[in-house]
């Protein structure tokens, strides 16, 4: 496995890259917005195609990098189904799996320091965002933050976990780089209580200050900015009432771009072409499924994902590549329920 921890000096933030082989494909947890071309050069020296990138929770000591890593490499953008950000592509539920390929990641929701937060377990690690730090725990001050919710957090999941356990987290700022999960219990002060209610008000106590950028950096986390809205500006986004007006037409073909685990847990709209967002620049070069599918047929290729950023993107790459009949569903899959479309297991 190729594994590397980056270190933002002003935030103090660790950011992960993981893959399973060079010239594989990438995952990065918690990038920093400043740090952006380091990753993409990383990414080329290690010939590894950045497939997504997941932010642990939203942020308010530094702006994601999301955002540019999404314009940069079209990866997905994964975060927690509680979190609002709009660049979000793929929303995680607890026990879902963040997966690339030759790695899978346990998604736990482990909120209390905001309401968003969640930690990512592999076999022999887990990276924790800010819920359990290295001899520390998160603030519960604020963005909906409960100190009894972090109890639970870690004391009725993370601190389950075997001793051996390897604790990433995502800021440390005091030099430590890892940890363990019996070093934690043994060692961090903040876990040395006795009942919640004592931690509880160990935490309410703190009167800690807040963090410097976050007037500036959690309003950015939120609006990074959509492609959908560039994409139905130039005429290319149907929406999903329209969309069920035309279903079942022999003029076009529905593009579903979600994964495998994502159809199965959600559903899909009938008679799909399933075409997951990863293959994308596979399919559309020439002899690729969706290239010979819009030449051979002149269909209309009807992109969607779960809310409509990845088929944003996707569209964005299909009329680069020439397919002129490429549209993709505004809101995704969500839209297409709340407007009430057919769904099929």
């Amino acid at each position: 496995m190729i594994f590397r921890q980056m270190f933002d000096a002003t935030s103090c933030t660790y950011t992960y890259l993981l893959a399973s082989r060079r010239g594989g494909e990438a995952l990065i947890v918690d990038p920093v917005l400043d740090r952006v071309d380091r990753y993409v050069q990383l990414l080329t020296e290690l010939d590894l195609r950045l497939v997504k990138a997941v932010d642990t929770h939203l942020h308010a000591d530094h702006i994601t990098g999301l955002g540019a890593l999404r314009d940069r490499t079209r990866c997905i953008t994964a975060m927690g189904e509680q979190s609002g950000v709009d660049v979000v592509s793929m929303r995680l539920s607890d026990g879902d799996k963040l997966a690339i390929e030759g790695l899978e990641l346990d998604v736990v929701y482990t909120p209390g320091h905001t309401d968003d937060s969640y930690s990512f377990l592999m076999a022999d690690r887990v990276f924790t965002g800010d819920t359990l730090l290295i001899r520390g725990t998160g603030r519960t001050d604020f963005q909906n933050g409960d100190p009894r919710a972090q109890y639970r957090s870690i004391f009725d999941r993370l601190l389950r976990l075997p001793d051996e356990t390897l604790v990433f987290p995502a800021h440390d700022y005091k030099g430590d780089t890892v940890s363990t999960i019996a070093e934690e219990k043994r060692f961090n002060p903040r876990l040395q209580v006795k009942s919640e209610a004592e931690y509880v008000a160990l935490m309410n106590g703190l009167n800690l200050s807040n963090p410097k950028m976050m007037d500036v950096a959690v309003p950015a986390n939120m609006r990074q900015g959509l492609h959908q809205e560039d994409v139905a500006r130039r005429g290319w986004a149907v929406l999903a009432k329209d969309a069920i007006a035309a279903l079942g037409s022999p003029d076009s073909v529905s593009i579903d771009l979600r994964e495998r685990a994502e159809r199965l847990k959600n559903g899909t709209i009938p008679g799909a072409l399933h075409a997951p967002y990863p293959d994308l620049q596979e399919n559309l070069r020439e002899g690729g499924v969706l290239h010979e599918l819009a030449i051979a047929t002149g269909k209309r290729l009807l992109f969607f994902c779960a809310f409509g950023e990845r088929s944003a993107m996707a569209l964005r790459a299909a009329r680069d590549a020439g397919l002129e009949t490429a549209f993709h569903i505004e809101g995704g899959i969500d839209a297409w329920k709340k407007a009430g479309g057919p769904i099929v297991s």
